[in-house]
């Protein structure tokens, strides 16, 4: 996994989800530890804020993985029309 990685942090006035590549959570060896909270979309795995995500990005910093996070609000989100994450 490359170092200095940017997340997208996509939010709505409900709530939020970090979007990462599914190959990301299966390296890291998390896919079996993700919610059904968070959901996917192609390749790409929209992590919860409360949890997921938190498991996430405290992954990273154990491993000494740099990345920066970048958000973005939409009054309304197709996240939540997406499929809830599955292994």
């Amino acid at each position: 996994m490359k170092k200095n990685k940017t997340y997208v942090f996509h939010s709505d006035p409900g709530h939020g989800w970090l979007a990462v590549k599914r190959s990301e959570l299966l390296e890291l060896e998390l896919a079996d530890k993700i919610s059904t909270c968070s959901y996917q979309n192609g390749k790409t795995v929209y992590l919860e804020e409360d949890c997921d995500a938190s498991l996430f990005i405290n992954a990273l910093k154990e491993r000494d993985i740099e990345f920066k996070c970048r958000e973005s609000f939409k009054e309304y989100t197709p996240i939540r029309n997406y499929e809830r994450f599955s292994t």
